[in-house]
């Protein structure tokens, strides 16, 4: 299945305000517009493939993605989430390093495709595209930290309620009184987020629907008492 080219302009991204160029003006966005290839991806085609190498940035428009890392034993795990506004290949390009990810689109999705030449141009004449580009790594290290201390000092059911928290803040949409994560993931992806067998995920997630802090209308997850689960997952503010 091929992914099929558009022509929108940045100007009307529905993303604009979220992404890297949001202090630019009209004219540099349109010169940015006139630099870019605006691709729609299926859900599970790939924007790249883990090893090869980079040759541009890719800032999403709308839709989700997932970024996965296939380890030595053939084993996939999602990595990140990233959405509308979120920007990716940013640290392989600017190492020169190998994508080190898979990024596959979750729903239909709208990506931008800038080449890395202009890109690099663009910062050096634009220092608000550099610190937004920093301050999307500093995010994303930061996400990657927290995760590995969860990994390391959670239990499965700490886990469980942390990553539900942050689908909620990344996908929730406010419905009737409760949270619903407009986010379809799969039994496994959820397990694989967590470190954990896709048994032991689902045990939890019954405990949970028992406890009345989440509910499930299909495929749909809905958040009931965040308060609770803030209180297993061990975060307190």
């Amino acid at each position: 299945m091929k992914k099929e080219q558009t022509n929108s302009s940045c100007d009307q991204c529905p993303s604009k305000e979220e992404g890297i160029f949001c202090h630019l003006n009209f004219s540099e966005v349109i010169d940015v517009s006139q630099h870019k290839i605006t691709n729609r991806y299926k859900k599970g085609q790939t924007l790249f493939v883990q090893g090869t190498h980079p040759f541009g940035l890719y800032c999403i428009s709308s839709g989700n993605i997932k970024l996965t890392k296939t380890g030595i034993d053939g084993k996939e795990s999602i990595v990140r989430i990233v959405h509308a506004g979120d920007i990716l290949g940013h640290r392989s390009l600017f190492t020169d390093e190998d994508y080190g990810k898979t990024a596959t689109a979750m729903e239909d999705t709208e990506v931008c495709f800038i080449d890395k030449k202009y890109i690099l141009s663009l910062i050096e004449k634009n220092p608000s595209v550099a610190l937004n580009i920093i301050n999307k790594l500093s995010r994303d290290m930061g996400s990657a930290e927290n995760k590995l201390s969860s990994l390391h000092q959670k239990n499965v059911r700490e886990r469980l309620a942390e990553l539900l928290l942050s689908l909620k803040a990344s996908h929730g949409v406010k419905e009737n009184g409760r949270w619903k994560i407009d986010l379809k993931l799969t039994r496994e992806e959820m397990a694989t987020m967590i470190g954990t067998a896709n048994e032991t995920l689902i045990r939890f997630m019954t405990e949970f629907k028992d406890a009345g802090i989440i509910e499930q209308e299909g495929k749909v997850l809905y958040v009931k008492n965040e308060e609770e689960l803030l209180e297993w997952a061990n975060i307190h503010y």
